[in-house]
């Protein structure tokens, strides 16, 4: 393929930092045990937070946590999880398993870990079972200051000062789980909300309403039309599939096929962008609403012995490749798509870090995470994913360099590019892939270094060209100072 960015150069376009964002849901063992352990607990831990988890998480500068859901969040009440852990209140988690929720984990235990992270705020608020009462108090503990009496109730649980909320998710799948709704119901159940999020900080909260589920076009031109003017994100799930729900593929031992099938799901994301974004210029042609797709990844089999209501699954090569096939599509989309969040950080679905008790692994897929950092809030000069091609990439620039990333998803070519940038290039300053020889490789806690980076020496730069070879199965990036 060749790429020549000195004359079919794209308008530049900031790449949200936000499209690298996390998703952490009380589910399975993504919070408790995978985050959080207690802070009298031999795991070591700062604050009930364990540290292995923590310091391998601030290496690819997670900039925003969703969080406590997720179907999780429309039966959470933000009351049972403050004060003393030993008298809040147990609750069962019925949308994850039926298992005992003793709410240790709450809201000041959220931002301890953003805290901790460096990542910034988004809380998805409970509208399928809460009250615009209960989410408007919620709004207040966290973000007000002075005498008030969620404000002193904050201070009395041991933090006078409010912490900052950046985003704030309006219910969670309401045409789903989170209420059964129809978009014009929704549409008004929103407008309703909203009203009553008020602003205690120097900043107003960003509010993202319940987008669609997958192609349901018509939710997307209902709320946009009746809700545009009082949002300022639309939220949008897709999860990458094997085949149908109800015959999910396994993790680990897949063929070719499924392979294909898998990373031929994960480009649908190129299509649903597209046409939900159509439907949102109807509405909001100067395009103020941003998509924030804050649920997306790989939905495959559980692994065999474990809860299936857990949904923990392995990760291996091919995840890798969704995941930055999937990145590049955010990127290829960046005038619209503000924010993205995978599901989910730890333990659950297409995960960066899998945990067992006190060990603790890397996955394919936050290499590749570790590997396109680089591109958090850098110039996009060019991103391209097509349903028809096996390679897709992000080229753009930061701080005086190019970065360039490349994904080639083939099982069988390699894939030769030439690319020709604005500017004559120096030395590279970073060169790694990820790459192994079997599609299914992967990290387990017997051989937890299976799969790691390695350090790329193909690539040849000459004025403002560079050539490489892409191997298959692959995920290159490339640092080259300007000259």
């Amino acid at each position: 393929m060749k790429i020549n960015l000195s004359t079919d150069l794209e308008s530049p376009v900031k790449l949200s930092k936000y499209l690298q964002g996390q998703f952490s849901e009380h589910l399975g063992r993504g919070i408790y045990g995978g985050l959080w352990v207690g802070k009298d607990s031999e795991i070591p831990n700062v604050n009930g937070l364990r540290s292995d988890v923590i310091d391998a998480l601030k290496k690819i500068h997670v900039p925003v946590l969703r969080w406590p859901g997720g179907c999780f969040a429309d039966e959470y009440h933000w009351r049972d999880g403050i004060g003393d852990p030993a008298k809040r209140r147990k609750i069962v988690n019925n949308n994850w398993g039926g298992t005992t929720e003793d709410n240790s984990f709450g809201t000041h235990e959220f931002f301890e870990l953003c805290r901790q992270l460096g990542s910034e705020a988004y809380i998805n608020c409970n509208v399928g079972s809460g009250t615009v009462q209960e989410m408007a108090d919620w709004v207040e503990y966290m973000t007000a200051s002075g005498d008030s009496t969620m404000a002193n109730l904050r201070a009395a649980n041991g933090h006078p000062e409010p912490w900052d909320v950046k985003f704030l998710g309006i219910g969670n799948e309401t045409w789903g789980g989170g209420g059964n709704m129809r978009p014009e119901y929704y549409a008004d159940v929103y407008r309703q909300y909203q009203t009553f999020v008020r602003q205690y900080g120097k900043e107003p909260l960003y509010k993202i309403a319940c987008g669609p589920n997958i192609d349901d076009f018509n939710w997307t031109s209902v709320v946009m039309q009746s809700a545009g003017p009082y949002m300022d994100g639309l939220s949008l799930h897709h999860y990458a599939l094997t085949d149908l729900w109800e015959h999910k593929g396994d993790a680990v031992d897949f063929t070719d096929d499924e392979w294909r099938s898998l990373l031929n799901s994960a480009k649908k994301m190129d299509y649903f962008i597209h046409e939900h974004a159509l439907r949102m210029d109807r509405y909001d042609p100067e395009h103020r609403v941003d998509l924030i797709v804050d649920e997306w990844g790989s939905w495959l089999k559980e692994q065999a012995g474990t809860n299936p209501a857990f949904l923990y699954q392995q990760n291996t090569l091919r995840d890798a490749m969704v995941a930055a096939t999937t990145l590049n599509i955010f990127n290829k989309h960046a005038e619209r798509v503000h924010m993205a969040n995978i599901a989910q950080m730890v333990n659950v679905l297409q995960s960066m870090v899998l945990t067992d008790g006190s060990k603790m692994l890397l996955t394919p897929t936050y290499f590749v995470f570790l590997m396109y950092q680089f591109h958090q809030d850098a110039n996009r000069l060019a991103a391209y994913c097509s349903q028809g091609s096996d390679l897709s990439y992000t080229v753009s620039e930061k701080d005086g360099e190019y970065i360039l990333s490349f994904c080639n998803a083939s099982l069988t070519a390699d894939e030769p590019v030439e690319i020709t940038l604005p500017t004559a290039v120096g030395k590279a300053t970073y060169a790694k892939i990820l790459h192994e020889d079997q599609a299914n490789a992967h990290n387990t806690f017997d051989d937890p270094e299976r799969v790691q980076l390695k350090d790329f020496t193909q690539a040849q730069a000459e004025g403002p060209a560079v050539r490489l070879q892409v191997p298959k199965m692959s995920v290159v990036t490339l640092k080259f100072e300007k000259k």
